[in-house]
């Protein structure tokens, strides 16, 4: 069977690399963007860093900033209407996952206006054409979304988030600048690193992984790894580093897929507005012991690339434990919470939010085949 990698056109990494953006757009022909972000990047500078840019080459920009955490419907729709009323011809999404694929969503609507409705867009909807051309920015080292083919929206109505797959939503070019990405204040920093993490472990062992993602994921493992716990207390390097760990991270699980701990975090964010990397960190143990018997040796090079000394002399299940446990250590040493209940969870909804992890587009992805029953079991182990 045929197998297939879709990643960004161009980009460029490191310290500096948003210089590149008034080049890229005018060699593009693009004559005026709609900067997608959020309010309080546009309050902290943060964006003024793109606009500086963009005024001093005489490039025309609006700037639309109302994207929230967990983006909704309803955002979806302001940010068409602001593209069509700016009359922009290409979008630059600046800040974390939610601005960007606010940024993926308004982009495949504008050129495919049948899926105005933004419900429509869930899953893969095979829309005809490729979204309005995007420059992705991340401020955040932890979602990839800049390299991804995948977006969520909430659908603020039914308290759900639905995952969308489309080839045509991804950036034309990336500008992973590690500069963009030091205000990240220490909470964020973790969230979103073990986010990556999580990325990369559930690419790593979902059914569709393959060698060459394996490649990407295990080298990400290795680098979050090492440089997690030195980005969160601010480490400029390490910083760097995360940049670089959770791109490589997006280019391997953009193209198989992920798991159950992202088919589980879903409806934690979608009904108690959890952070989602937050959500993801606190399941990601609980999953990892669930998925064991299912992975092979993969735990073994898991534990190997998170540093883990003498894993190669270890029996199979002590090699499992080990990595088990050097995520969860990784976790609480930057501050995870080790409860569903500190999200905010109730036992009473747990029957409905197991409901939707099911159904989720990821959780079919798992190593290990589940069930409505055996998740709820599972969120019932962490309250």
């Amino acid at each position: 069977m045929a197998t297939r990698i879709i990643l960004n056109e161009t980009s460029y990494h490191g310290k500096g690399a948003i210089e590149h953006i008034p080049a890229e757009a005018a060699k593009r022909g693009f004559k005026k963007a709609l900067i997608v972000t959020d309010a309080d990047l546009v309050k902290f500078h943060v964006v003024s860093k793109i606009t500086d840019l963009l005024n001093a080459s005489g490039l025309a920009y609006e700037v639309f900033d109302q994207t929230v955490p967990n983006p909704t419907v309803a955002v979806v729709k302001a940010g068409v209407e602001a593209y069509k009323q700016a009359e922009a011809d290409y979008i630059i999404a600046i800040g974390g996952g939610s601005p960007i694929d606010t940024a993926k969503a308004i982009g495949i609507i504008v050129t495919n206006p049948e899926h105005a409705d933004v419900l429509s867009l869930e899953g893969d909807p095979g829309t005809r054409n490729p979204s309005a051309p995007i420059f992705a920015i991340p401020t955040t080292s932890g979602t990839a979304a800049e390299v991804t083919i995948n977006y969520v929206i909430t659908d603020e109505n039914n308290h759900r988030k639905f995952v969308c797959v489309d080839a045509h939503d991804i950036p034309v070019v990336a500008f992973v600048d590690s500069d963009m990405m030091m205000s990240m204040p220490k909470g964020l920093a973790a969230a979103t690193g073990m986010d990556a993490l999580t990325h990369a472990i559930e690419g790593y062992i979902t059914k569709g992984a393959w060698e060459l993602t394996d490649m990407f994921h295990l080298k990400a493992i290795e680098i979050i790894g090492r440089s997690l716990r030195a980005s969160v207390a601010g480490d400029v390097k390490a910083r760097e580093d995360m940049a670089l760990a959770q791109y490589v991270a997006g280019m391997g699980f953009s193209n198989v897929g992920l798991g159950l701990v992202h088919g589980m975090a879903h409806p934690l964010s979608a009904r108690y507005n959890a952070p989602h990397g937050v959500a993801c960190a606190t399941l990601l143990p609980t999953i990892l012991k669930y998925n064991a018997d299912y992975t092979g040796e993969k735990y073994r090079d898991i534990a190997k690339a998170l540093g883990v000394e003498n894993v190669d002399a270890m029996s199979l299940e002590e090699a499992r434990v080990a990595a088990v446990q050097a995520v969860a250590q990784l976790g609480k040493d930057v501050g995870i919470p080790q409860t569903i209940a500190e999200l905010g969870v109730k036992e009473e909804d747990i029957p409905a939010i197991a409901k939707d992890a099911f159904a989720d587009v990821c959780t079919g992805g798992n190593p290990r085949d589940t069930s409505i029953e055996e998740i709820e079991m599972l969120y019932k182990s962490l309250l």
